[in-house]
C-alpha cells in the first residue's frame, strides 16, 4: 500500500484555497475536506465560530472552537483516510489557528500550537501550501456578505498574513509558499508543481 499524504491549503481570506484543493484532491485522487466544518459536529461549530450572530466570542473560546473542530475532523475524517491508503487534501488546517489565533489575535503561540496538536492527536499534513496573495487584492475579492473573521480589520489581515509568511519561514521543511496571484489555472500549476516536488505524488 503507498504511503497516503495530507496536504493543507492555507492562506488569508480568499487566497483561492477552496478552488485550488478542490483540483488538487481531483488530481492527487484524494480525499478532499476542510475545516472547520467537515463533520456533522464541526458543521455546527463552523455556524458557531463564523457566523457574526454569534457576537463577540473571547479570542480563547475561538481558539478552542477551532481546536475542537480539528479534533473530530482528524479522528472522523483525516485520520481513517490516511489509514486506508488515500492521500487527504485539506482546505485549511492548524496552521490557520496558529496564524489567526496566534499572530492575529495575539495569543501564545505555543499554547495554541500545543492545544492543535493534543486535539490532532499528534498528526500534522505532511505538507502545508501557503498560498500567497497580497492582503489589499484578497479583500476585494471578497463579497458583501462576511463571515466573523472576514469582517475583521485591515490591520488584523495583515497580522495574519505576516504570521503565515513566519510561520512558512520557519518550518521550510513543512511549508512550500505558492504564488497565488494570477488566473486560477496558473496557480494550479505552481500548486501541482510544489507538491509534486515536495512530496513525489
Amino acid at each position: 500500500m503507498r504511503r497516503a499524504r495530507w496536504v493543507a491549503l492555507d492562506g488569508i481570506e480568499a487566497c483561492g484555497k477552496t478552488t485550488q484543493a478542490r483540483g488538487l484532491a481531483a488530481a492527487l485522487d484524494a480525499v478532499l475536506t476542510r475545516e472547520p466544518g467537515a463533520t456533522a459536529v464541526g458543521g455546527r461549530l463552523r455556524t458557531i465560530v463564523l457566523d457574526p450572530g454569534s457576537g463577540e466570542l473571547s479570542d480563547r473560546a475561538e481558539a478552542l472552537i477551532y481546536a475542537a473542530d480539528r479534533a473530530q475532523h482528524v479522528a472522523e475524517v483525516v485520520g481513517p483516510a490516511l489509514a486506508a491508503g488515500r492521500h487527504v487534501v485539506s482546505d485549511r488546517s492548524w496552521a490557520s489557528s496558529l496564524a489567526y489565533q496566534g499572530h492575529g489575535r495575539g495569543l501564545d503561540l505555543a499554547e495554541v500550537d500545543l492545544i492543535n496538536r493534543w486535539a490532532m492527536d499528534g498528526l500534522v499534513p505532511d505538507l502545508v501550501v501557503l498560498l500567497r496573495l497580497p492582503v489589499e487584492e484578497a479583500l476585494r475579492r471578497l463579497g458583501a456578505e462576511r463571515d466573523r473573521l472576514e469582517l475583521e480589520d485591515l490591520a488584523f489581515h495583515r497580522r495574519v498574513a505576516d504570521g503565515f509568511d513566519s510561520l512558512a519561514a520557519a518550518d521550510a521543511e513543512r511549508w512550500a509558499v505558492v504564488d497565488a496571484t494570477g488566473d486560477t489555472a496558473a496557480v494550479a500549476r505552481r500548486l501541482r508543481t510544489a507538491v509534486s516536488e515536495r512530496l513525489g505524488v
